[in-house]
């Protein structure tokens, strides 16, 4: 039984393993570091080391030996103490044991078992890929030295400039020209980060709308009748969206219900998927409505979206 195999899969995942009658191997973390003379950088990872007073069987290697080689755990309790036996036989004769990338064992003259542990795999997940490299020095003050000593030998002189008394001219059409492009730049970027917020809001309410196909697909029958009411038109590029319906007579729907609750419901017209939009109320300043936005989605839906479009 290669007992060192089991030992070494189990490190990856725990911070103890016990060999039953023999001792156990302890990992601890130690973070990066680097080598100060030699410029060596070294990822974290983990320290190994073996404690002989810690013999008593914990279940952890018996169970995991049991599971992989699909016999009972009894068997396998049996097993580890025959290869413990033999191993400590070969300590009390002054060999030397070695576990395949755990360490070594060895005797002293007391009796106790020394571990030299290897460096030869790293047990730390979390630096996985990971390994060491060197970085030659950086001559930062070299270079500056050089620098100052290239300036106080070669002294820089300012020359007046003679300009003519046309040149504000220049600097004013200059002006002018840069004041528009960075006015159409702004712009630009205004209407993009519009089109690019409405974009995905969009597209999440799509796959909302895919999840709850049955409240956009449905046909009425017998839709309600529309209702005429003399009321104050709404205004502001800020909406909030309460669904989008394939069927218009689904949205007039929505916004009866919404109304009902005390909303300043309407439609506002189909999007460019072919959808009526229907929004809980619309807002002159983004502030407003992202706060009406918290409170519908606080009291009354969730998947509530915040809109910036110009209606006509």
């Amino acid at each position: 039984m290669q007992l060192e195999t089991y030992i070494s899969d189990l490190l990856y995942r725990y911070d103890c393993v016990t060999v039953p009658g023999f001792g156990a191997f302890l990992s601890s973390r130690v973070s990066a570091k680097m080598h100060e003379s030699t410029h060596t950088f070294y990822p974290p990872k983990k320290v190994l080391s073996f404690n002989e007073q810690l013999q008593n069987n914990d279940g952890l290697l018996a169970n995991y030996i049991a599971e992989v080689e699909k016999i009972p755990y009894a068997t396998a309790t049996a097993k580890i103490s025959k290869k413990v036996k033999s191993i400590k036989s070969y300590l009390v004769e002054g060999e030397t044991i070695q576990f395949e990338n755990i360490g070594e064992l060895v005797l002293n003259k007391d009796g106790k078992v020394l571990f030299d542990p290897s460096n030869h795999i790293n047990y730390l997940t979390d630096a996985f890929g990971l390994s060491h490299f060197t970085s030659s020095d950086i001559t930062r003050k070299f270079y500056k030295e050089t620098v100052e000593a290239i300036e106080e030998r070669t002294p820089i002189t300012f020359t007046p400039e003679k300009r003519s008394n046309n040149n504000w001219l220049k600097y004013a059409a200059t002006a002018v020209i840069l004041l528009g492009l960075s006015g159409f730049v702004a712009a630009n970027f205004y209407n993009n980060t519009i089109e690019n917020h409405n974009q995905l809001a969009q597209e999440e309410a799509n796959e909302q709308l895919d999840a709850k196909v049955q409240e956009a697909t449905f046909v009425i029958s017998n839709p309600l009748p529309a209702a005429t009411l003399s009321l104050n038109k709404q205004s502001g590029n800020y909406h909030i969206v309460a669904g989008a319906f394939r069927v218009e007579a689904n949205s007039d729907k929505k916004v009866n219900q919404l109304k009902d609750k005390g909303y300043k419901a309407r439609k506002i017209g189909a999007n460019r998927y072919g959808l009526h939009e229907v929004v809980y109320a619309s807002f002159e300043t983004r502030a407003d409505a992202q706060r009406e936005l918290y409170k519908v989605r606080l009291e009354h839906n969730r998947d509530a979206w915040l809109l910036i479009k110009k209606l006509d």
